[in-house]
């Protein structure tokens, strides 16, 4: 099975200091973001990795070629940021027909991988117990179904999935810049497609200077 990271965004919420460090290279403990997912990834059995860049993606890319020399590893290169949607769509070429794993670069977990559905007709989603940035969550679980309810949700996407590609092949979408929850799964849902389990594992979105400082502590706490 093949994976794709998503590590094309700006991180404008970790200003300053994304001006000159993309936020997948990042640092939690001795090792960057993007690495730590990585090698989750292949511990998982994963085929093929495919990684979406844009901001500072030249340096993306060499630090990984430099900690992952012998892994298969490709770039989508994207002149600017398109989504995470608009991301996956650029990408096709390169992932393919068959469906794949989906990963945010930027967050910390220990959620196991390697058991997701292997096909899915539109997607499958990974929950998490909501986080205090996000309390009203993003979805409910109900008999393996995502449901959404426009006040309260229990759970948050973790940014990790499994993805049909032809959700995004299959589409005409207006503009090249969009993302994957607002432009691509509303559709699959209402039909009744999109299953989902939830995960009670370690998990942190890593979006924030706090939640880095908080990251940190995390993994300083456990070593």
């Amino acid at each position: 099975m093949k994976a794709m990271i998503l590590a094309a965004g700006f991180g404008k919420r970790l200003l300053p200091i994304t001006e000159k460090i993309p936020k997948p290279l990042l640092t939690v403990g001795n090792k960057s973001l993007i690495q730590r997912n990585i090698q989750l990834l292949i511990e998982s059995g994963v085929s093929e990795i495919i990684i979406n860049v844009s901001h500072l993606g030249d340096l993306v890319k060499k630090h990984i070629d430099e900690i992952f020399p012998s892994e298969n590893i490709l770039f989508s290169f994207e002149e600017k940021p398109l989504g995470t949607g608009g991301g996956i769509l650029k990408a096709l070429p390169l992932i393919g027909n068959d469906c794949f794993l989906l990963m945010n670069a930027d967050i910390l977990h220990k959620i196991d991988v390697s058991n997701v559905p292997k096909d899915v007709k539109a997607a499958h989603l990974i929950g998490v117990s909501n986080p205090d940035h996000n309390l009203n969550g993003d979805f409910n679980l109900v008999n393996g179904l995502i449901d959404i309810d426009l006040e309260s949700n229990s759970y948050t996407w973790s940014g990790i999935s499994v993805m049909n590609p032809k959700i995004f092949a299959n589409n005409s979408f207006k503009k090249d810049h969009f993302n994957i929850w607002s432009s691509v799964l509303p559709k699959y849902i209402e039909e009744g497609i999109v299953t989902g389990h939830a995960s009670s594992k370690f998990w942190l979105d890593v979006g924030t200077i706090e939640r880095l400082k908080l990251a940190n502590t995390v993994y300083n706490d456990e070593n």
